[in-house]
């Protein structure tokens, strides 16, 4: 598992950020910060960690970075967290049969109890 990349889309404003960055296309630190709540400075600080993992990439437009999602960075991502989803599906599945195996036990045992 890639702890940065986990790091990274678990903050909301940076989630936000690559949503609108898919929706509009890209963007600049200038526009995106137009959409969030959190200045110009903040952008382009969440922007430089979404840069280091490589989930967006920029190219200069004039005096500002015009930023993009990494699309077959993105996919790779997603197969990441889908697979994890699997695995703690799995689990927490398990987790369920064997409270309700225990439930089951508590209840036989609380009749029984009754019975007597």
């Amino acid at each position: 598992m890639d702890d940065d990349l986990w790091s990274a889309v678990g903050d909301p404003i940076r989630r936000r950020m690559l949503d609108l960055l898919l929706i509009e296309g890209g963007g600049t630190a200038t526009s995106l910060s137009e959409r969030l709540p959190v200045t110009r400075q903040a952008v382009t600080k969440h922007l430089v960690v979404l840069d280091r993992i490589g989930l967006v990439h920029s190219t200069t437009a004039g005096r500002e970075k015009q930023f993009r999602v990494d699309e077959a960075q993105l996919a790779r991502a997603v197969a990441q967290f889908t697979e994890v989803g699997a695995a703690w599906g799995s689990r927490l599945r398990r987790i369920k049969r064997i409270a309700e195996t225990i439930q089951r036990d508590q209840d036989a045992n609380d009749d029984i109890r009754k019975k007597q």
